[in-house]
C-alpha cells in the first residue's frame, strides 16, 4: 500500500480509541512511514535525526515536559516542533493539550488526537495496524481455507477442483477465507496472512454447473473468516502415473513474498477423497507443531521391534 490515511485512524474497528482535537482534517493527509516516534529529544531542543514524517506519540513524560515549557514560556521549542511536516500527533493517557498547543498545530494544519489508552497499549495497537497497512502484498490464484484451525492455501491448475474441494471442506464444518483470488501480505518478514481481494466477493464461490454461490448465506457466519495466516500450502495436481508421490507428508516448501511455507502435493484422480486427505494433512501439521512426528515415531517403533527381534535371535543362537 505504501501509506495510510490519517483520518482512518478514527475508525473504531482499529480500537485506538482516538478523539480528534482538530477539525477539518484533510481527507488525503497520509502517514508514509510504518512507525511511531517518541519526540522527547526534539522537545528538549535537539532536532538532529528527528523523525518528523512518523506519527508523533506523546506519553506522560513528554506531556509533563510540555506543561513545564508552557509554564516557563519557552514556546520557541514547541513552535519549531510544529514547523516540521508531521502527519499527526497523538497524546496518550487522556491528555488534552492547551489552547496554545492547539493553535500552533492549527497554523500548520497538523491533526492532533487524544487517546485514553496508555502509551504501551496504544503503541502495540498502532504498530499492528501499520505493519499490516504497509506490508508487502501480492494476489495469487487459489482458495484459502481454515481446516481444524490450520490455514490451508489450496493451489493448482485451473479445473483441478480447488473450489469444489473447498466447498466440501465447508460442508464438513471448516471455514472459507477466499476463493479464486487470494490476497497475501507479508507481516514482519516471516508471516503470510491471506484474505479476499474484495470484501463484496470474498466469501462467494464459483462452482462449475452451479454458478456463483454465497457461502455466508448458505452456511452461516460460522463458515467464513476474514483472514488467516497461511500455515500449509496444498498443491492439487492431476495424477501422473509416471510420477512417484509421497504419502501425506510435507514434501517441500512454497515461497511467497520471500516467506517459505510447508507444502504438500496431492494427486487428483477419480475416487480419491481430497477433502479427507486435506483434513488429514492439517491434523498431521498440528501434531508436528506439538512436537509429535508420526513418521519419526513409526521409525522409532520399528527400530525397537527390530532390536527386540535381533536380541531374540541372539538368545536362540546362544
Amino acid at each position: 500500500m505504501g501509506y495510510f490515511i490519517v483520518k482512518d485512524l478514527l475508525n473504531p474497528d482499529y480500537k485506538l480509541e482516538l478523539k480528534a482535537l482538530s477539525t477539518g482534517i484533510d481527507e488525503k493527509r497520509k502517514i508514509e512511514k510504518p512507525k511511531i516516534n517518541r519526540p522527547g529529544l526534539a522537545l528538549s531542543g535537539f532536532f538532529n535525526s528527528f523523525s518528523a514524517s512518523s506519527i508523533q506519540l506523546l506519553g506522560q513524560g513528554e506531556c509533563s515536559y510540555i506543561d513545564m515549557l508552557e509554564r516557563e514560556n519557552r514556546v520557541d521549542v514547541l513552535e519549531r516542533f510544529f514547523s516540521y511536516p508531521i502527519p499527526c500527533v497523538v497524546f496518550s493517557d487522556g491528555y488534552i493539550p492547551s489552547e496554545r498547543i492547539l493553535s500552533l498545530a492549527r497554523k500548520r494544519d497538523i491533526p492532533l488526537f487524544s487517546t485514553p489508552l496508555d502509551t504501551m497499549v496504544f503503541s502495540r495497537r498502532i504498530y499492528a495496524l501499520l505493519d499490516e497497512a504497509f506490508a508487502r502484498e501480492a494476489t495469487i490464484h487459489g482458495v484459502m481455507t481454515e481446516v481444524y484451525g490450520v490455514g490451508c492455501l489450496i493451489v493448482g491448475d485451473s479445473g483441478v477442483g480447488k473450489s469444489e474441494t473447498a466447498l466440501e471442506l465447508v460442508e464438513r464444518g471448516h471455514r472459507l477465507i477466499a476463493d479464486d483470488a487470494v490476497r497475501i501480505k507479508n507481516l514482519s518478514d516471516s508471516i503470510l496472512v491471506a484474505s479476499g481481494v474484495s470484501p463484496i466477493l470474498q466469501h462467494s464461490m464459483e462452482i462449475r454447473g452451479l454458478g456463483i454461490i454465497d457461502i455466508n448465506a448458505l452456511y452461516g457466519v460460522g463458515a467464513i473468516r476474514e483472514k488467516k495466516q497461511i500455515q500449509l500450502v496444498v498443491n492439487l495436481e492431476w495424477w501422473d502415473k509416471e510420477k512417484s508421490y509421497d504419502r501425506i507428508s510435507i514434501s517441500g516448501y512454497a515461497e511467497y513474498l520471500s516467506v517459505k511455507v510447508p507444502r504438500i502435493t496431492i494427486p487428483v484422480k477419480p475416487g480419491r477423497n481430497i477433502p479427507i486427505l486435506i483434513e488429514t494433512a492439517a491434523r498431521n501439521y498440528r501434531l508436528k507443531k506439538l512436537g509429535m512426528d508420526p513418521e519419526k515415531e513409526l521409525e522409532r517403533k520399528v527400530g525397537i521391534l527390530m532390536e527386540e527381534e535381533r536380541r531374540k535371535r541372539e538368545e536362540d543362537n546362544g
